[in-house]
């Protein structure tokens, strides 16, 4: 038979669907596939491919709505006709137990459907679709006798698909706990109660949560420590937190002798919450038990019951899942953090000048990378400054940094050179002694030789440092340009110098801080140098936070690092506090 023919409105064309979601849909045990903001398809199942005839590639990037809704005698649906395509439009969730699709060899298929707003990731949002044949083994809306509380199968999945997608789309374990919270009150339950193992097996009450209709309460006199697990203990939340098995509870279960700690928490609980049925369920990691999940029902009359238990473990698998890469997601950071900090070094002191520094790490990354800041003595009295990047924004790039930052201190402390001959010397060893391919490098030397501060510089394809007067009045100082380092190409470094006039500030910065996608350099350097004048008259700290808070464009994924200094006024003396900068109370690193 030939294929339907009737009139489809063309699609825009949506950024193409992340990878993940296809496999997300395959978890689904029936047809399902979603559709981004304008109803179009961007997913789906295998399961929807037999049940419609319609090849994968075939649907997607076609409007839903035109090539499958039909109404009972195989006719398209008007628009504003369609109650699955109103539902879509608001946002909302919505069911229906008999409608009608049309499959690719133009055969009418009865289905039920359910609808639910899907985060797709990738900031695309999207509606999630599950149908199913109707006759076919699954069944759209509850029986007449279906127990209140109990979801339908299609309700079900829409449930752990939905819990799939938010989980995993997160790596903070706070947050995760808080999206677990609300997908499952008011939907399955009246209280949720999360008990997590830390790292040192102690058993931490996380949340204790109340949902009266779509608002919910934290009842934090319930949360907080609780006691060692016992090894023996038969009780529901033991046995959950050492793995054993899922369990149903109720009052009844706590008003024996308690056994444990861990059992006067439980009676506790039931008498405070007022709950008369609960479901116990282990959170399991891929290696350990992370903790336990309990759903209470105090206002649903509608007891727990043993039926229930598949969906608890299944929501709890999933969020074990989640909680496990997080808390490596998070161990690794800490790694990182402690990596960088001991790689950032302590600011010197320099008496009559201030000087400060920052970091903020690249918001996707590991923490880490190859921006970096410094500043030391050399052994004529000057002060080296130094700001470079070497590419990329990991642990690899981290070292490289840690590499060439230790290579151009000993440059320059044993050869009391010009800062273009310093550089030279370094660009010559880096492909012969590390692992870096390229980097940037604007180093310099300071200096009071007739009590006016002197800077000379040299810049191997850096941003150029900006000067500041009191008075707000800004220069990019460009002089000493050369090419980046690790070329392989030999070139002449040459110097510039300039004096920095009483109370001016100097900005040395990474390109993070001004590079935006779709924007030129230009554009940034602008931008950094209107956001410096307005804030001159700040005391140094505020002036590099705000300028950082300001300038740095919100969808950089880079890392940045930023030095400044500013020279003391005439008859100003700088406290000695205040010329220790952070190399006084340890390196600031910003998120």
């Amino acid at each position: 038979m030939s294929e339907p023919k009737h009139t489809q409105r063309p699609c825009t064309p949506s950024p193409p669907a992340p990878a993940a979601l296809s496999a997300q849909l395959e978890a689904i045990a029936t047809g399902a596939y979603v559709v981004d903001a304008q109803g179009c398809i961007l997913a789906a199942n295998s399961s929807a491919e037999d049940l419609l005839a319609w090849p994968a590639e075939r649907l997607l990037g076609q409007d839903a709505h035109d090539l499958l809704h039909r109404d009972l005698h195989g006719q398209p649906i008007a628009r504003t006709q369609c109650a699955m395509r109103q539902a879509f439009l608001a946002g909302r969730p919505a069911q229906s137990a008999l409608d009608y699709f049309a499959r690719k060899d133009g055969a009418l298929l009865p289905i039920s459907w359910q609808i639910a707003p899907y985060d797709t990731g990738d900031e695309l949002a999207g509606t999630l679709v599950l149908f199913h044949a109707v006759g076919q083994g699954v069944q759209a809306g509850p029986p007449t006798d279906q127990r209140a509380g109990q979801l339908s199968e299609l309700a079900r999945l829409a449930l752990l698909a939905e819990t799939t997608t938010q989980l995993t789309s997160t790596l903070d374990v706070d947050e995760a706990l808080r999206r677990l919270v609300h997908l499952v009150v008011p939907r399955l339950a009246d209280w949720v109660v999360i008990d997590l193992i830390s790292e040192r097996d102690e058993v931490w009450r996380t949340a204790v949560v109340h949902a009266d209709g779509e608002a919910l309460s934290h009842l934090e006199d319930l949360q907080g420590p609780m006691p060692p697990i016992p090894e023996e203990s038969p009780m529901p939340l033991s046995r959950a937190l050492r793995g054993v098995a899922s369990t149903v509870a109720g009052p009844r279960t706590y008003e024996v002798e308690p056994d444990s700690g861990i059992a006067v928490e439980q009676r506790r609980l039931f008498q405070a919450t007022g709950m008369h049925s609960a479901v116990i369920a282990p959170i399991r990691g891929t290696r350990e038990v992370l903790g336990a999940l309990t759903l209470g029902r105090a206002d649903n009359p509608v007891p727990f019951s043993t039926d229930d238990l598949p969906l608890l473990e299944d929501i709890a698998r999933r969020a074990g899942l989640a909680l496990d890469n997080a808390r490596l997601y998070q161990r690794q950071r800490t790694v990182a953090e402690t990596m960088q900090n001991h790689l950032l070094p302590q600011m010197p002191t320099v008496p009559n000048l201030q000087m400060t520094v920052r970091y903020l790490p690249a918001p996707h990354a590991s923490q880490v990378g190859g921006d970096w800041y410094d500043a030391f003595p050399l052994p004529d009295g000057a002060t080296a400054l130094a700001i470079g990047d070497v590419v990329g924004h990991d642990l690899e790039a981290a070292a490289g940094m840690a590499q060439v930052r230790n290579m151009l201190r000993a440059y320059a402390w044993s050869r009391q050179d010009t800062p273009g001959r310093v550089v030279e010397r370094l660009d010559a060893a880096i492909h012969h002694i590390t692992e870096v391919t390229m980097a940037t490098l604007l180093f310099g030397r300071l200096e009071r030789p007739d009590g006016e501060w002197q800077l000379t510089w040299t810049n191997a394809g850096h941003p150029p440092p900006l000067l500041l007067s009191r008075d707000g009045l800004t220069e990019y100082l460009g002089g000493g340009h050369s090419i980046l380092l690790g070329t392989g190409v030999a070139a002449t470094r040459t110097d510039a110098s300039v004096t920095l006039p009483p109370g001016s500030t100097l900005v040395m910065y990474t390109d993070g801080l001004i590079e935006e996608p779709g924007h030129s350099l230009d554009e940034g350097l602008d931008r950094l140098r209107r956001h410096a004048a307005a804030l001159a008259h700040r005391p140094l700290d505020s002036f590099i936070d705000q300028l950082l808070h300001r300038v740095r464009p919100a969808g950089n994924d880079d890392d940045v690092a930023l030095l400044a200094l500013r020279t003391p006024l005439p008859g100003e003396t700088v406290p000695d506090w205040v010329t220790k900068g952070d190399g006084a109370r340890g390196r600031r690193r910003t998120r």
